[in-house]
């Protein structure tokens, strides 16, 4: 799944919710990334590396003998 033509979502966080409540949802969320880094780590790394070498390359300047400074 390519990850730059997914939707944009938003998520509403509760202004009620108690510093309780929200400390549940953090550790909810910190044990979901680990169970998933633990099934899926490398393949999610490898992916993660592919789209900052695309976004790095996108970076580079067309025309490598442009007379603007490559910074």
């Amino acid at each position: 799944m390519n990850t730059r033509t997914m939707p944009a979502v938003s998520v509403l966080i509760p202004a009620s919710w108690t510093p309780e409540q929200a400390l549940a949802v953090l550790e909810l969320l910190n044990d979901l990334r680990d169970a998933l880094c633990a099934i899926h780590g490398d393949r999610i790394q490898d992916m993660l590396q592919q789209e900052q070498g695309f976004a790095a390359r996108d970076l580079q300047p067309s025309d490598p003998d442009s007379d603007d400074p490559p910074f």
